[in-house]
Order: C-alpha cells, then sequence, then structure tokens
C-alpha cells in the first residue's frame, strides 16, 4: 500500500455536512486567533508546560491510541517506511514533551520591534514582529506533528486547524484532546488548536480553500500530497516536495570522520527527508573512502547504486572486506537515480573531479533540501556554504541534523525548500510576520 491518499476517502459524509464542519473550523480558529495574539507570554508558556506534563502522564493512554492505528495500518499494509512515521513510542513522546518544554524556555518574538531608526522628518521607522493569524496543516503518518505544530501554534500566538492522516486518526485525536486540555488550563481558547475530525476528501479541498479563515497551508508528507495541496491552494503554502540530499567527500579530508557522517547521514534512520540518499565522492580520496563506507553499507543491507568508477574500486578493491558479510548489492546508477529520494536502505554513488563538479551536480539533482561537505580545506568549506543552494548547509556535520530540535527551534512544523518568508526547518519565526510601526511625537509631511 501507498501513501495515504488525503483526496479519497472510503466513506464520506454529504457535502453539506463536510462543508458546514469546515466552515465552523475556519470561523472558530479566526476568532480564536485575536486572543491567541494578544496573549502574554507567561501564559503560553503555561499552556506548553501544561502539555508536556500531560504527554507524559498520559502515555500509556497515548500509546494504547496508537496501537489502534498500527494495527489497522499494519492489516492495511502499510509500506514499512510509513509505519515507521506512524509510531509513537516512549522515544516520540518524551522528544515531543521535550520540545515543548523547550519552546517555553525560549524568549517570545511577538510583539518584538527590531531596526527602530530614527528618520530626518522625526519619526522612528521600525519592524514589529506579529503572528501569522491561521494556518492549516496537512500531515501523513507522523501523530507527533500534531504536538509539534500545536505547541509552535501556541508559542507565536497563532491558531490552527490540523488534517492528519486516517491511518493515525485515534493518536491525533488523544494527542489534540490533551492540547485542548492544557490550552483550558492555561486559559487560552480551545479553538486556538482544532483538529478536522472527518477523513472526507473534501475536508482538505475545502481547507486549502478558505482564504477567509486561513492565512497559511503546510503540507507535510508524500511529495504526490504536497503537489496536489500545491495546485489546488487559494492561500500560500510553505512546502518542500522532497529531499535528496547529498553528502560530498572532498579532497582532503578526514576520512574517519567522513565515513561517520556518511553511514549516519544514510543509515541513522532511512525514512526521514534529511536522510543523505546520494553520496559524492572526490576522485583523490576514492580509493580509500569506498574501501570503508563500502563493507559498512554491505553489512547493513544498503544497495549501492553507483556509476562506473565507484563500482568498479568497490567490487576490485573492497570486494574482499566483505566476503565475511555474505556479499553486497551494487547495481549500475541510472540518471534518475541521482534524482532519487529513496527513502529507503538505498543510496546513489558517484565519484566527481572535485568540489567544482560537487557543487555543479548538487544545484543541478538536488531537492535543495540539506546538503552537506566534508572537508579538511576551509576555502572549500566556505565555498560549499556560498554556492550550494539549498534550505541547510552543512560543514563535517550528518545531514540529519536538519531538523528543528536539532536546530535548537523548540519544534518545527516542517521544512521548506522555498525562498520566501520560510527556508529551512519552519520555527517560530517561520510562524510570524513583520509590520512597519512608526512611532511619532505630532510629527506631519510637508
Amino acid at each position: 500500500m501507498n501513501a495515504p491518499d488525503f483526496f479519497t476517502a472510503p466513506s464520506a459524509p454529504p457535502a453539506a455536512e463536510v462543508a458546514s464542519l469546515m466552515q465552523a473550523l475556519g470561523s472558530q480558529a479566526k476568532a480564536a486567533s485575536t486572543h491567541m495574539a494578544r496573549a502574554q507570554a507567561a501564559t503560553k508558556n503555561r499552556a506548553l508546560i501544561a502539555l508536556a506534563r500531560l504527554l507524559r502522564s498520559q502515555a500509556p493512554a497515548l500509546q494504547s491510541a496508537n496501537r489502534s492505528d498500527l494495527d489497522r495500518a499494519t492489516t492495511a499494509g502499510l509500506a514499512g517506511p510509513l509505519l515507521d512515521r506512524l509510531k509513537l513510542d516512549a522515544a516520540a513522546l518524551e522528544t515531543v514533551a521535550t520540545g515543548c518544554e523547550q519552546l517555553a524556555a525560549m524568549p517570545d518574538v511577538i510583539g518584538e520591534i527590531t531596526a527602530l531608526r530614527q528618520q530626518p522628518s522625526g519619526i522612528r521607522v521600525g519592524q514589529m514582529r506579529v503572528p501569522i493569524g491561521v494556518f492549516g496543516m496537512i500531515y501523513e503518518s507522523r501523530p507527533n506533528v500534531t504536538i509539534e505544530a500545536a505547541s509552535l501554534a501556541i508559542k507565536s500566538g497563532n491558531a490552527c486547524i490540523l488534517r492528519g492522516g486516517s491511518e493515525a486518526i485515534e493518536s491525533n485525536k488523544a494527542l489534540a484532546a490533551l492540547v485542548q486540555q492544557a490550552l483550558l488550563e492555561a486559559g487560552l481558547p480551545v479553538d486556538a488548536v482544532q483538529l478536522v475530525p472527518t477523513t472526507d476528501r473534501e475536508a482538505v479541498g475545502l481547507l486549502i480553500a478558505m482564504p477567509e479563515f486561513v492565512d497559511v497551508i503546510i503540507p507535510r508528507g508524500g511529495k504526490g500530497l504536497i503537489e496536489r495541496v500545491s495546485a489546488g491552494a487559494k492561500v500560500p503554502v510553505i512546502k518542500h516536495l522532497d529531499g535528496n540530499c547529498h553528502v560530498y567527500v572532498d579532497d582532503p579530508c578526514d576520512l574517519a570522520m567522513a565515513v561517520r557522517v556518511a553511514d549516519n547521514a544514510k543509515t541513522q534512520k532511512y525514512s526521514p527527508c534529511n536522510a543523505m540518499e546520494s553520496l559524492l565522492v572526490a576522485r583523490g580520496v576514492a580509493d580509500a573512502f569506498l574501501q570503508k563506507i563500502g563493507p559498512i553499507f554491505a553489512e547493513k543491507g544498503v544497495q549501492m547504486r553507483c556509476d562506473d568508477a565507484a563500482a568498479h574500486i568497490l567490487r576490485t578493491k573492497a570486494a574482499m572486506k566483505v566476503v565475511a558479510i555474505g556479499g553486497w548489492d551494487i547495481v549500475a546508477a541510472t540518471e534518475q537515480d541521482w534524482y532519487q529520494e529513496y527513502l529507503a536502505p538505498v543510496v546513489s554513488i558517484k565519484l566527481v573531479d572535485g568540489l567544482d563538479q560537487a557543487i555543479a551536480h548538487i544545484n543541478h539533482y538536488s531537492s535543495h533540501h540539506t546538503d552537506a561537505i566534508v572537508t579538511r580545506e576551509h576555502q572549500h568549506a566556505q565555498r560549499f556554504l556560498r554556492e550550494v543552494d539549498s534550505a541547510s548547509v552543512m560543514v563535517n556535520a550528518s545531514t540529519r541534523f536538519a531538523d528543528g530540535f536539532e536546530f535548537g527551534l523548540g519544534a518545527e512544523i516542517g521544512i521548506s525548500t522555498d525562498k520566501f518568508h520560510a527556508r529551512g526547518p519552519v520555527g517560530i519565526e517561520g510562524l510570524t510576520s513583520l509590520k512597519y510601526v512608526v512611532l511619532g511625537d505630532g510629527e506631519v509631511r510637508v
């Protein structure tokens, strides 16, 4: 079974009923957003601390609801990577609870005035950071997104309407109930975070076409979902379509570091969008590096889709090291492999002449999500940072760090590869806007 289809429903309530539901959710969210925009920092932080407490104390009930989703998804034949994303285990709950606490400890940027400058006329002009208003979130599998979206909405003073996948409906309902309990405890409107309770396809179509209520849509899921949401939306969309992330092993580099980074970027977890999919290796270090990384990938069952030069080195110079492992899976790469997001134990490997060719390859084939270089040459690192056109660019670090929690944002609403408004992991500031403010003392224009 492929990724869940948000535009299809097994049983649909009457269209008028769904339209009425979405109008109600939109109207309630809009009203709640006014209250959230003026909420004090201490009040929002109380809600986040309460939510962290509830996530920990209600863990058994949450995992019971999640087991219902997992059992149903397994019976339906949901693909392995999607089942992995659906799990709400103890570690996942602790991560989102900690994220709530981290957000509560961060400064409140709402109302902050920056770049205030005195003008010749006597007025002072600056910019104030304000909430966007209402955002709609459409996401697949990952029930932890319910908490990440809700906690960021609270901290940033926004309201949100959440539409999770049907495969996670029980998990999402249980999580959303805790969010509303935390809002109530803090004295904030419970309608600030609402979960769409129907899996009908019409709900998505309506959510993305309600500019009178919704200010921005954030889809988080497979490429097909994001493309369809973007095509049908009547409000702005913050998105990324896929994550073809690269690691480039430079000449010169620390070989042990390069092996460690490439291994982690590919195999620490296969399903996230920040996992490495393409490995570029400078010819000057290719023999030494591939002889080390090849057996590691082979032992972990990673298929290597190689260009001729990389395949030759692996088969002739590293082959003896995989005898005990029982062989490996090396196939010839096609042109499509350089574009591919696998989300699986598969990696494409290509040899390049050096930094210029690596940068050119990445900018041509990359999805502009996250790309990394492993190098000992400072000038190479600086050029890579400047010239690689991606939302996150890294030096001597795994691409798996491209995550709002790891970046210190407390949580993330998603990754944006757009170039306007928000780019990279979208945290608090990505859910705000700036407006000009003018401070005067009776000045008039002459």
